[in-house]
């Protein structure tokens, strides 16, 4: 169900090597082209290179700023998301004590197995699998909600329960919007990196025209670059790299509801 680009076929660190690999095939060849025409003694203005390069390394930022706030935004939203869910099963867990027996005891009997079975699909990486059985969860607590509403059609209190089991299977839908198909598109991943291409060789370019030799500077520029790629890309690809949401909330959710009388 995740979507799934070009680049995500590399693994992170994949990614980074690549990034690097690009970017210094690209500063070296504008360098060796911007060399040779200067051999050639072909006039050309280097004040005019200078202000396009400039221009087109401004147009990069311009890129990468677009692209970290893209995937800033969706990993704040998924960070409140889970928040939102564990209050919204918090909720329906209460609003089941005061439905009647059978039914309350099998309803929080499945929440607290709701709760395990999102904790542990993110914790062991197993979200396929926690996608389905949270889907089987959700048709067993409707099933449960559509006897007790045959019984009581008029109950104000099974009423709010199923306004907030409602909310418990939208915010469900909402996660896996947020965390497997809202993504960074590939269109913009290609754009960046021919954005990246171009000024890196214009940068290459202008310095092999003025006849300035290689700088070390050079490889902090082509490391730092690569490093804010590689964030990228970690905040765009839930629970792979170093930047993941905390489920601390629906751990402390799992505890309470584990607890005696909770």
């Amino acid at each position: 169900m995740q979507t799934v680009g070009l680049l995500d076929h590399l693994p992170l660190w994949g990614l980074w090597l690549a990034t690097v690999v690009v970017v210094l095939l690209s500063v070296e060849g504008g360098f060796r082209l911007g060399r040779r025409r200067r051999q050639r003694a072909e006039q050309e203005p280097e004040a005019a290179v200078g202000a396009m390069v400039g221009a087109t390394l401004a147009l990069l930022a311009f890129m990468l700023s677009f692209t970290f706030g893209m995937a800033a935004s969706r990993f704040d939203e998924r960070r409140r998301l889970v928040l939102d869910e564990a209050n919204a099963i918090g909720t329906t867990y209460l609003r089941a004590g005061l439905l009647p027996d059978p039914q309350r005891t099998e309803i929080r009997k499945l929440l607290r197995e709701y709760v395990d079975v999102r904790v542990e699909g993110v914790q062991q990486r197993k979200i396929e699998q926690a996608l389905s059985q949270s889907e089987a969860l959700h048709g067993q607590l409707w099933s449960q909600a559509a006897a007790l509403a045959e019984q009581h059609p008029g109950s104000i209190v099974l009423g709010l329960f199923i306004q907030s089991l409602n909310d418990v299977i939208d915010l469900h839908a909402k996660r896996v919007m947020a965390g497997l198909r809202s993504r960074i598109p590939e269109g913009i991943w290609d754009v960046l990196y021919l954005v990246t291409v171009l000024a890196m060789a214009a940068m290459g370019y202008h310095a092999g025209l003025v006849g300035t030799r290689r700088s070390l500077a050079l490889l902090a520029l082509v490391l730092t670059f690569s490093a804010v790629i590689l964030l990228v890309a970690d905040l765009d690809r839930p629970g792979e790299g170093l930047l993941n949401v905390s489920q601390q909330a629906m751990i402390d959710l799992r505890n309470s509801l584990s607890a005696p009388n909770p």
